[in-house]
C-alpha cells in the first residue's frame, strides 16, 4: 500500500449561490471504488460534496462527472489522510464548515500478509489511514452535528473485522475498531437525531486489491460484489434504519444473534473474584 506525498490543494469545481438544504456529504476515498460510487449516489440524492482523497486528477474527473450528471456543487481537496499535516488541515476545513450533514469514512488501505514479514512504517501508514483519521475526522464532524442536532456519519467496516484471517492481523484489527467506535457513537448519540451506521463490505470489485498481497481475481466470483451494488446496499441499510450493515448476510438475524451473545456476557465481564475455572 504505497503512500505518496501530494500537496493539499482545494479546488472549487462549481459553485451554487443558494444554500443546498439537504448540505454537504464529505466523501473521503472519493477517487475510486466505493467512494466514486458513493459520490455519484449522494449528488443525485441532493447533496453537494466535498471529496477528499490523495489523487487529485483522479478527483478532478469524478467531479466533473458528477457535475455533468447531477448539476449539484462539488469540491475537491487532494489530501493524504495517513499525512499529520494533511490530515489536519482537512480536520479544520471539517471544524468549520456549517453545511456539512454527513461524512462517509470511506478511506483506507490494506495489506495482507504474515506480520512477522511485514513493513513496519507499511503497518504504521494503515493504522493512521483506517483508524487515526476515520476517528479525528469523526470527532472534527461531530462537535458540529452535536450543536446543530442532526447529522448522518457512515463508517466503512469491513466482513474481515469478523472472519479474521492468519494474513489479515493488522487490517482486521482496524476494522474492528470501527465496529467498537460506531456502537460507541451509537450509544453516546442514541438520544439525538445523529445517525452513526456501519457498513461491512466483503470482497468488493474495485482498486483495494491492488498491491495489497491478494488479488481480487483470486476470488470465486460469487464471492465478489461489485461497487455499485454495495453502496446501493449500504444506502439501502442506511435508509433502514440499521446500525450495523452487512452487505451481503442474508439473514440480519444472523447478526442480531450474534450482537445478543455479545451482550449477554456484558454482566460477568468485570467482577470481584475470577471465574472459577481459574481458581484452585
Amino acid at each position: 500500500m504505497p503512500i505518496g506525498q501530494p500537496l493539499l490543494i482545494l479546488k472549487e469545481i462549481a459553485f451554487m449561490s443558494d444554500p443546498n438544504p439537504q448540505g454537504i456529504a464529505v466523501i473521503t476515498g472519493a477517487s475510486t471504488g466505493l467512494g466514486a460510487v458513493y459520490a455519484d449516489r449522494l449528488a443525485r440524492r441532493g447533496y453537494d460534496l466535498l471529496l477528499i482523497a490523495r489523487n487529485k486528477s483522479r478527483l478532478d474527473a469524478v467531479a466533473t462527472a458528477i457535475i455533468e450528471n447531477t448539476g449539484r456543487n462539488v469540491e475537491v481537496l487532494a489530501a493524504d489522510l495517513s499525512d499529520p499535516g494533511e490530515l489536519a488541515t482537512v480536520e479544520e476545513r471539517l471544524r468549520g464548515d456549517a453545511s456539512i450533514s454527513l461524512l462517509v469514512n470511506n478511506a483506507g488501505g490494506t495489506v495482507f500478509g504474515p506480520l512477522a514479514q511485514a513493513d513496519p512504517s507499511q503497518l504504521e501508514d494503515l493504522i493512521t489511514l483506517n483508524v487515526t483519521a476515520l476517528t479525528r475526522l469523526t470527532t472534527a464532524v461531530l462537535a458540529g452535528f452535536t450543536q446543530r442536532g442532526n447529522g448522518t456519519i457512515i463508517n466503512l467496516s469491513s466482513a474481515l473485522a469478523l472472519n479474521v484471517l492468519p494474513v489479515s492481523a493488522v487490517y482486521s484489527g482496524t476494522k474492528s475498531y470501527v465496529v467498537a467506535f460506531t456502537q460507541a457513537l451509537q450509544q453516546e448519540l442514541a438520544e439525538t437525531a445523529i445517525r452513526v451506521q456501519a457498513v461491512f463490505p466483503g470482497a468488493v470489485r474495485t482498486e483495494f486489491w491492488d498491491g495489497s498481497g491478494i488479488e481480487v481475481s483470486a476470488f470465486p466470483q460469487e464471492w465478489v460484489m461489485s461497487a455499485d451494488d454495495a453502496v446501493d446496499a449500504a444506502l439501502a441499510g442506511l435508509d433502514a434504519g440499521e446500525p450495523m450493515t452487512l452487505l451481503s448476510l442474508p439473514d440480519i438475524s444472523d447478526w442480531n444473534t450474534f450482537d445478543a451473545a455479545r451482550q449477554a456476557m456484558i454482566p460477568n465481564l468485570s467482577r470481584s473474584v475470577p471465574a472459577d475455572r481459574y481458581r484452585n
